[in-house]
């Protein structure tokens, strides 16, 4: 059973639901918006912070630049100059390298100096000579020290060499190579019966006596 006026109801809901405006649906690339934003605000700061990196790297290198000529003046005006005094004890030090070389010898072989244990030996040797002959001519060896002085003092002044020098290859001269003579054998013949001052050698192994007499013992 039909109902009366359902036509023109059905047909008045119809006209007013047509005629109400559409509700407005959101875009659908907000999101993409949003997305595209925040990308180019995130490159826009990290650009930011690249420009501000390279400028504080260009001024780190200008204030290096600068300040490197300036730290080598300093250190030019400041650094100590070396002195003729100076260059002459290097020189000395360098070129004095062992014993006798400051007077002309050798460092080695014949003509250079002798070392302390031949020449130990050689007074050793000369000792005992001198025991053996006090002791034939006297039988006592109280004359010990005098016959040990007569034959160092002639032998050094004559040739320059005494018995024990010359067995063991060594002899004594004066450092300008000529020989002792009798003053000055009696001048080191004098300290060297002294035993102590022998013993204080130079870095030429010269004792006091040889220093005195300016004497230096070689090898042959």
């Amino acid at each position: 059973m039909a109902l009366p006026g359902g036509h023109g109801l059905v047909t008045c809901v119809v006209t007013r639901l047509m005629s109400r405006p559409a509700a407005r649906l959101p875009p659908r690339n907000g999101y993409r918006n949003d997305v595209a934003r925040k990308s180019r605000n995130r490159g826009g700061a990290s650009s930011a912070r690249t420009a501000a990196a390279r400028t504080a790297a260009r001024r780190a290198q200008a204030g290096v630049a600068s300040a490197g000529p300036a730290q080598a003046g300093t250190a030019q005006l400041t650094a100590p100059e070396a002195t003729g005094t100076d260059e002459a004890t290097s020189k000395t030090t360098k070129t004095e390298a062992y014993p006798g070389q400051r007077f002309g010898l050798p460092e080695r072989g014949p003509g250079s100096v002798s070392s302390m244990p031949r020449r130990v030996l050689a007074l050793c040797i000369d000792w005992l000579l001198s025991m053996i002959i006090a002791y034939w001519l006297t039988h006592s060896q109280f004359w010990t020290i005098a016959v040990f002085a007569i034959e160092v003092y002639l032998l050094t002044a004559l040739g320059g060499s005494t018995v024990g020098k010359r067995l063991l290859g060594i002899r004594v001269m004066r450092v300008d190579g000529g020989p002792v003579g009798f003053g000055w054998a009696l001048v080191r013949t004098a300290i060297l019966l002294t035993v102590v001052p022998p013993l204080l050698t130079d870095r030429d192994l010269r004792g006091l006596h040889d220093r005195a007499a300016n004497t230096i013992v070689v090898r042959l």
